[in-house]
C-alpha cells in the first residue's frame, strides 16, 4: 500500500499575486459553493493635501443580502503615502474568508475619531457630515463574482480629490468617494477520479512545485486551489491495485476553475 501525505504548498508568493485585473469568468462547472480567501487593499487617486490619516474600523462585504464584516487592524495611517506606480502601491487593511459567490455591495466603515487631514502644516479633524455605523458605499466597476478556492484582492481605490469637501473657515469635510477593483489571485483545478476504491493521491506539479490533496472516498471528487496562472501536470498517485496516471498540460487561469471531468484509473 502506497503510503499518503499531505504536500505543503510551494509555489512562491510572488506567483500567486502577480496579476492583472482581470474579469473574475466562472465556467460551467465551476461552483458557488465553498469559501474564498479575499485581502482587501487600500490605495489612493492624488489629491492636494500634506496628508490624509484615515482611522478604518472594518469593510463591510455583502453577498445577496448577507454582510460579512472583515475587520481592520493597521492602525491609523496616510492615504497618500500608497498610490498606483510608487514603490508602496497600496496597503494591506483586511483579509479573510467568505462563502463564494456575488459580492453585491462594499462598504467602508470609518471610526469616529482620528480622521485628519494636514494642509500647509496644520492638522485638523475630519469630520462626516452623516453617521458612519452602515459606512460608505464604494462603488464597483463590477458585480464580481467569487469562485470558491480562487484567491482573490479587492482594492479599494480612494479619491482623495473629490473625498475632501471644503466646508468654509478652513474645515474640511470627508466624504469618502471609493471605488472597488477585484483581481483574481489564483485559479482551481477540480475534478473526479474512479474508481473509488483506487482512493487516489492528486498531485499537481509545476516544474519542481507540488501541492496536493486526496480524492474525497465517497464521491471521487477533488479540489486543489491557490493556483497561479500557468500549465500543470497532474498526476493521480491509486492504492497498490492501481495504475499511476500523469495527465500533462492542464492550464490554470485567474479566477477560473479548471474543471478536468472525470478521470478512470486501470488495474
Amino acid at each position: 500500500m502506497k503510503t499518503k501525505f499531505a504536500h505543503i504548498l510551494l509555489i512562491s508568493a510572488g506567483l500567486l499575486i502577480t496579476a492583472g485585473v482581470a474579469g473574475c469568468k466562472k465556467d460551467a462547472d465551476s461552483s458557488t459553493e465553498g469559501s474564498t480567501k479575499i485581502n482587501i487593499k487600500m490605495t489612493d487617486a492624488p489629491g492636494s493635501f500634506d496628508k490624509i490619516n484615515l482611522s478604518v474600523k472594518e469593510i463591510v462585504l455583502v453577498s445577496g443580502d448577507k454582510p460579512y464584516t472583515f475587520a481592520v487592524n493597521t492602525g491609523i495611517f496616510n492615504i497618500l503615502n500608497f498610490r498606483i506606480g510608487t514603490a508602496n502601491p497600496d496597503i494591506l487593511v483586511a483579509s479573510g474568508d467568505m462563502p463564494s459567490g456575488d459580492i453585491t455591495e462594499i462598504r467602508l466603515v470609518l471610526n469616529d475619531n482620528g480622521n485628519t487631514i494636514v494642509v500647509n502644516g496644520i492638522e485638523q479633524e475630519l469630520k462626516t457630515p452623516s453617521a458612519q455605523s452602515s459606512g460608505w458605499k464604494v462603488k464597483l466597476t463590477a458585480n464580481p463574482n467569487l469562485v470558491a478556492g480562487v484567491a482573490y484582492t479587492l482594492l479599494l481605490d480612494f479619491d482623495a480629490a473629490k473625498s475632501i469637501v471644503s466646508a468654509g473657515n478652513g474645515k474640511y469635510l470627508l466624504k469618502p468617494v471609493v471605488r472597488g477593483l477585484t483581481a483574481a489571485t489564483s485559479g482551481v483545478i477540480s475534478g473526479t477520479v474512479l474508481p473509488l476504491a483506487s482512493h487516489p493521491e492528486v498531485l499537481v506539479i509545476a516544474g519542481t512545485d507540488t501541492i496536493g490533496t486526496v480524492a474525497d472516498p465517497l464521491s471521487g471528487k477533488f479540489t486543489v486551489g491557490g493556483l497561479a496562472a500557468g500549465s500543470y501536470r497532474v498526476k493521480f498517485t491509486p492504492l497498490a491495485g492501481y495504475r499511476d496516471s500523469t495527465i500533462s498540460a492542464v492550464n490554470v487561469s485567474l479566477g477560473q476553475n479548471t474543471a478536468m471531468g472525470v478521470i478512470t484509473l486501470r488495474q
